[in-house]
């Protein structure tokens, strides 16, 4: 089941060429940084606070991104519940009860 067969819910479900171009890209951008880092004309402790900078900025690239996905999932799940209540609260619903 995918999510485009949800109700009101955007497809988030990426498919295999995003995620291969999206590899890729990352990909690419790392290594023309660390060959930027190898060639260019400067001291080894600038090549080393260059590297250590590239390095924070892919780990926190992420963690940033787990927590993006970690809080859309849980939006989604929330909101899957709270549409679930709404649509048992109206099949219980019969609008020609007799109110006592």
């Amino acid at each position: 089941m995918t999510n485009s067969s949800l109700p009101n819910g955007p497809s988030s479900k990426n498919t295999n060429a995003f995620f291969l171009q999206a590899g890729i890209a990352f990909g690419v951008a790392l290594l023309t940084m660390v060959c930027a880092i190898i060639y260019v004309p400067v001291d080894p402790w600038i090549r080393a606070f260059l590297a250590l900078g590239t390095l924070f900025l892919v780990t926190s690239s992420f963690t940033l991104a787990k927590c993006v996905r970690d809080a859309q999932e849980s939006s989604s799940v929330v909101s899957r519940l709270d549409q679930a209540r709404v649509d048992r609260i109206l099949a219980e619903h019969d609008p020609f009860r007799n109110v006592a």
